[in-house]
């Protein structure tokens, strides 16, 4: 181990109280390697990892540092940012409430109003209290879907959206600028809220939130000629998701073993609705009740997943992209609107949504990866000509109305039951309306290979394949010619040997479009140690569109394995 980890470890065992100086002499020299090896990054997502002692893990030091930063921006950034306040909001993860609490007492102390959600909350209410309170910005404290190890750190401008890059390198700046975290001054958490620099809420957001969700519902449908089953993965959709469907007349059926708030995730595999495993519970449950559709939420219930029913009476799990396109669809055919109204995926989403605009006089934006970016983008088109239509992504994230700036479940969930009743008032299944969109539109199947990569040799190996992929020429991958490269860290993209600039801010991501729109690319995942490889192909039936994108996976996973 080199003297720059030693000197580091050395200094916190000097500092740490003696529970905390327990957990650094258990160690062993690799786990000590990886904890103070680095120092955890800022990035555009925030803080997230392993909750621990050490530079490279979550704690109360890192987070407490990093408040100082976010607050030393906030006070540069925004006009009376002090006398404006934080709203901080926390989920079911290990060391939440600590982590909130020492947030809150950061700011306090430092003269910044506090608003302090005393229970678990969604993030998307976490963005909709900002701009409610008028605050000059938020903290959310939770790792999504990550593993129960993990913890996070998210932060949002005072729009309530997640922090663009050139913000969040602000950020950065001034969390590094903080030399000493072991002796940030904070006073007693009971005092500061005796006092009332700490706020303590909970309904003074719960019930505009919720009233304005309550706004989503497009058509008056039957409701009652539907059964739902739903599962918050232990998480925060336990807050008021199945009141906010009972009250609006919706036969809800709750996972109640999943219904309890649990950081360490105890019935399941991954708490993340992206993977089949998470609605194990869900789908015994939908069968004992005849249910017509599940729905899960992710921890902090910014996204969510669905599985419906088909005419052979089997559940079958929908993608990000398929749901999206659903009720993408469904605002398309029953929402009034002109060319001026603006529907907003990434660069990584299914091109299906293209064909969707075109066909309905929508005009479709692409972003980033993130949504910030599609937050970032409800901004700009206030107070003009334009108007936010419908904002989703392939990670099962979207968001119907802009009164949120980032994914949220609770509009998603409300809209989707909409559209399951409606559909079945017709003698459909979503899956016979997703088939029927098929039909009009071609077959679109997407794929994702995640490659996990962790600790500090898993950054390197990202890295090296990131970099044979940027200086490789490619010019056909599972049998068919790439015709164009979208290189969006060089900001350019080359079809047939022509450059020209890409307009999006840089990101490192690589993209390979063939002749018909599909697509594979290449992307490092900025909340998880993982390679992303994201596949859209569009194709004549479901069994050839299978059989490309294996193909497909495995030719770039030999490419993969090769690099040392």
């Amino acid at each position: 181990m080199n003297q720059e980890i030693l000197k580091k470890v050395e200094l916190w065992k000097a500092h740490v109280k003696e529970e905390e100086l327990k957990q650094i002499e258990q160690m062993d020299e690799k786990e000590l390697e990886d904890a103070f090896g680095l120092d955890i990054a800022f990035g555009t997502a925030g803080l997230r990892g392993i909750v621990g002692m050490g530079t490279n893990r979550m704690n109360e030091y890192i987070v407490r540092k990093t408040t100082v930063g976010f607050m030393n921006f906030m006070v540069k950034e925004y006009d009376n940012a002090k006398e404006k306040g934080c709203v901080i909001a926390y989920d079911c993860r290990r060391g939440s409430v600590e982590f909130s609490k020492a947030a809150a007492q950061v700011l306090a102390t430092n003269g910044m109003k506090v608003y302090l959600f005393t229970a678990l909350r969604p993030t998307p209410e976490l963005s909709f209290a900002v701009r409610h309170l008028k605050c000059a910005g938020g903290i959310m404290i939770t790792a999504s879907h990550n593993p129960p190890q993990y913890n996070g750190y998210k932060v949002y401008d005072d729009e309530g959206c997640q922090l663009i890059p050139h913000l969040a390198d602000s950020v950065t700046n001034e969390v590094n600028n903080v030399t000493d975290m072991f002796n940030i001054e904070v006073r007693p958490y009971d005092e500061l809220v005796k006092e009332g620099k700490i706020l303590e809420i909970n309904e003074l957001v719960d019930v505009p939130y919720l009233e304005a969700v309550k706004t989503i519902p497009v058509n008056k449908v039957k409701k009652d000629n539907i059964k739902i089953v739903y599962t918050p993965l232990h998480g925060t959709g336990c807050a008021f998701m199945v009141e906010l469907l009972e009250e609006q007349g919706y036969t809800v059926i709750p996972v109640k073993e999943q219904m309890v708030p649990d950081g360490e995730f105890s019935t399941l595999k991954s708490p993340n609705p992206e993977e089949s495993s998470a609605f194990e519970y869900s789908l015994k449950l939908g069968r004992e009740v005849g249910a017509d559709i599940l729905i899960a939420t992710d921890p902090d219930a910014d996204r969510m997943g669905i599985a419906a029913l088909n005419d052979e009476g089997e559940y079958v799990l929908l993608t990000g992209n398929q749901t999206g396109a659903i009720l993408l669809n469904y605002l398309a055919l029953n929402v009034p609107h002109d060319k001026n109204a603006c529907v907003y995926n990434t660069i990584v989403t299914s091109n299906i949504a293209k064909d969707i605009c075109d066909k309905h006089n929508l005009t479709l934006v692409q972003t980033l990866t993130g949504f910030k970016f599609i937050g970032e983008q409800a901004k700009l088109i206030e107070n003009t000509e334009k108007s936010f239509f419908f904002g989703y992504e392939e990670s099962y994230g979207s968001v119907i109305k802009p009164f949120v700036r980032d994914k949220d479940s609770f509009q998603a969930t409300l809209l989707l039951a909409e559209v399951a009743s409606y559909y079945k008032e017709l003698g459909k299944t979503l899956v016979n309306v997703l088939d029927e969109i098929y039909k009009e539109y071609g077959y679109y199947l997407e794929g994702v290979q995640n490659i996990s990569l962790t600790g500090l040799e898993g950054q390197a190996k990202i890295k090296k394949i990131m970099s044979y992929f940027q200086n490789a020429t490619i010019a056909s991958m599972g049998g068919k010619p790439i015709v164009t490269v979208e290189d969006y860290d060089k900001s350019i993209s080359v079809t047939n040997g022509v450059e020209t600039p890409i307009t999006l801010p840089k990101s490192l991501v690589l993209k390979y479009i063939y002749e018909d729109g599909g697509w594979f690319a290449l992307r490092p995942s900025g909340t998880e140690p993982k390679l992303k490889i994201y596949i859209a192909i569009k194709d004549k039936d479901k069994a050839s569109a299978e059989a490309f994108i294996e193909n497909l996976k495995a030719e770039v996973m030999e490419i993969i394995n090769k690099i040392d």
